[in-house]
């Protein structure tokens, strides 16, 4: 929005010329988003917690302690992180990119589901919301739909493409039933593991915008034609436009942090954790680095395995694996403390998105 308002004078003023870059738009977007959370987190928490009587309905058979110090935090704090991102890249993306439109909606599709599930889990004061079947059969359908979107308009030769990190000019075509399949795997895959790493204070927002940093950057090197070619990456017109919508992200990240932080004021919910993971995951089927948000989100993905790995198992044989899972409350039942399994991961969060920055330059 405005900058197509500031374009239409840099005939007349040609130090707005400079709101052509994106690297100074991004870092608007940024301040933006991280403002405007700093202006209207305060009234919005305030007001979740005069509507919700209990706060966020807490799981019986977690850590003892959570029914102690989290009862009654107010939970749906990811209508602030979707609020922010959605207004700041309105105002400082080029509206006219279908990718900033693609990755959008799939971001409130996915916003919708959340929200729905955490007021059906107030409304019921049960941690269980909407049921799990029909939350996949949305997921799935939003996916496809924007994976098809995608499909058309990506350029005939990289239709069907999958690119493999670490090796150089190495694709594979799979065809367009296998990548629909694929694409919907990563983007429903990618939502629901970030929302199962949200399940501490600050736990999941610091990998999300890592994550979208790291995302950021790589859809700027996709979207710039030097870039990409002297690194080998698969030139995506117009995807670096993406590095817009992901610092918006990471501006909503930084400033909800400030009220996530232990001990937490509000809970992001699944409005926040199922949208951001699921907008990581299309970014990625964007700039076809699929495979490499699984090494950038690799927490998101270890804490997914173990929620299966823990099922499977005890299906099979009738014994857990982990004495709680997903894999932080496994290490809280060992004696961890919040802080220093929270802390922990951001480590580990920080070290695989530097190996997934570094397989830019290791083919």
């Amino acid at each position: 929005m405005l900058y197509f308002i500031l374009t239409s004078f840099i005939e007349d003023y040609n130090f707005l010329n400079i709101i052509r870059y994106l690297s100074f738009r991004s870092g608007l977007a940024l301040i933006t988003s991280l403002l405007i959370v700093f202006v209207f987190a305060p009234n919005i928490i305030g007001w979740l917690k005069s509507n919700q009587k209990d706060g966020q309905p807490i799981r019986a058979d977690g850590p003892e302690w959570h029914l102690e110090i989290k009862r009654g935090t107010p939970t749906m704090g990811g209508v602030i992180i979707l609020g922010s991102l959605i207004i700041s890249t309105l105002l400082w993306a080029d509206l006219s990119n279908i990718y900033v439109w693609i990755v959008l909606y799939i971001t409130l599709a996915f916003g919708l589901i959340g929200f729905i599930d955490d007021y059906l889990k107030i409304l019921k004061n049960n941690h269980k919301g909407l049921s799990g079947r029909l939350k996949l059969i949305f997921q799935i359908f939003f996916t496809f739909v924007a994976a098809l979107w995608i499909y058309l308009i990506t350029d005939k030769s990289l239709q069907g493409m999958l690119a493999f990190p670490f090796l150089k000019d190495t694709t594979l075509y799979i065809g367009f039933t296998i990548w629909c399949f694929f694409s919907v795997l990563v983007v429903v895959g990618s939502s629901n593991a970030v929302n199962l790493t949200d399940g501490l204070d600050g736990l999941a927002i610091v990998p999300i915008i890592i994550a979208a940093g790291v995302f950021g950057v790589i859809a700027y090197l996709s979207g710039n034609i030097i870039f990409s070619d002297y690194l080998n990456l698969f030139y995506i017109e117009g995807s670096g436009e993406l590095i817009v919508l992901c610092s918006s992200l990471v501006g909503a990240g930084i400033g909800f942090l400030w009220f996530n932080a232990p001990p937490a004021s509000v809970f992001m919910g699944d409005t926040a954790s199922l949208s951001a993971g699921a907008a990581l995951g299309i970014i990625s089927v964007i700039i076809k680095h699929e495979i490499v948000l699984a090494i950038v989100g690799g927490l998101f993905v270890l804490e997914a395995v173990s929620v299966i790995v823990q099922v499977l198992s005890f299906k099979i044989t009738g014994k857990r694996i982990f004495k709680m899972a997903p894999l932080h409350h496994h290490f809280e039942k060992k004696g961890w403390s919040e802080s220093t399994v929270v802390i922990r991961f951001w480590i580990i969060a920080v070290i695989l998105a530097l190996i997934g920055l570094a397989t830019l330059k290791l083919r």
